[in-house]
């Protein structure tokens, strides 16, 4: 029987095909709702815009408001992720030029569209919709507890931004290759948007941040599968109390490590070291235990895009020589991956 769970978000309808706004983002992690989009769900993108100073691509055309319109586009996606997820005041011009282009706004971001007033007028004036996908429902119950049936795999990570999503989205992929009965949970705004429905974690009041996950993955039957999407990371300054909620709630059987090596500091936090995978995969296994006894982690989940091919398969070999455990880069694809998903269903 089921817990009683509350319910799970619609799916979302968003006026597709999108123009990704990349704004005047400097830092390309914080990019990681457009470059999400662009790398899963390319065939819904037309192409990208951006501002002065923004220094990074998705590798989409880069089109104007007008070129983007012409092109079929209906929407305009913020594809920013920033620190506190803030609506810059430089972006504002480009948002109500594009609603007079005949583009709705489509953001992820914790502020809402309506809430700015130029934005709110100029969606009055043209008729444009503004839709804010970082709501949770309004229903979410505590969490119970209790242990559901079905079986669940959870991204974690060293921080943030560095492929929790990914790597949950390429296991998904590689299960159902396998014809196995597998759903991806999307747990932020660029999963949501994705995979058209999901629970935005970080946007859910912290009491009820478990049973916000418990509702995400509810009971399935024994043989199926729930990869979910991680969130932050248990040592982050800022956003830990996500991480834990997403872990007890999930109640994972199993979990991914997600690192990038080339990171030494937590990402926007000056003076706080990255943790290591290993103090990452006991410090899960010590909190998650708390409501699956059970859990394992099995394996390790590399974001090595800094790195050329040669250096990558390297650090990799090095890496699974030292943990013990499979390691791989999801992206790069190769027997690395396939052992790292057979150690999954293992």
């Amino acid at each position: 029987m089921n817990a009683p769970t509350g319910r799970l978000a619609e799916s979302l309808t968003l006026p597709q095909p999108y123009l990704l706004f990349l704004g005047d983002t400097a830092e390309a992690s914080f990019g990681k709702t457009a470059l999400g989009l662009a790398d899963w769900a390319r065939d819904r993108c037309v192409g990208e815009l951006s501002l002065p100073g923004c220094n990074f691509t998705t590798g989409l055309p880069r089109l104007s408001l007008d070129e983007a319109r012409a092109a079929g586009a209906r929407s305009l996606v913020i594809g920013v992720a920033n620190q506190g997820g803030v609506i810059g005041e430089s972006w504002l011009p480009t948002l109500v030029m594009a609603m007079e282009a005949g583009l709705d706004i489509v953001s992820g971001l914790h502020a809402r569209l309506a809430s700015v007033p130029a934005l709110a007028e100029a969606a009055r004036r043209t008729g444009r919709r503004l839709i804010d996908v970082r709501v949770p429902p309004s229903d979410i119950p505590v969490a119970t507890g209790r242990k559901r049936s079905g079986k669940r795999l959870l991204t974690v990570g060293t921080d943030c931004a560095l492929g929790k999503k990914y790597t949950a989205l390429a296991l998904h992929r590689a299960f159902l290759a396998r014809n196995i009965d597998a759903d991806f949970r999307a747990t932020g705004q660029t999963g949501i948007m994705i995979a058209g429905g999901g629970m935005p974690m970080d946007a859910v009041v912290s009491d009820f941040e478990a049973g916000a996950a418990e509702i995400l993955s509810p009971d399935a039957p024994d043989d199926h599968w729930d990869l979910i999407e991680g969130q932050g990371s248990l040592f982050n300054p800022a956003y830990a109390a996500v991480s834990l909620g997403l872990l007890h709630g999930s109640q994972p059987d199993v979990f991914v490590v997600c690192h990038d090596p080339s990171r030494e500091m937590v990402l926007g936090f000056d003076g706080y070291a990255m943790p290591s995978i290993e103090e990452v995969i006991d410090l899960t296994i010590r909190l998650g235990g708390r409501t699956n006894a059970a859990i394992r982690c099995v394996g390790v989940s590399l974001n090595t895009s800094a790195y050329s091919e040669a250096a990558a398969a390297a650090l990799i070999a090095a890496e699974q020589a030292r943990l013990g455990l499979p390691v791989a880069d999801p992206i790069r694809g190769g027997p690395a991956f396939e052992a790292l998903v057979e150690s999954c269903l293992s």
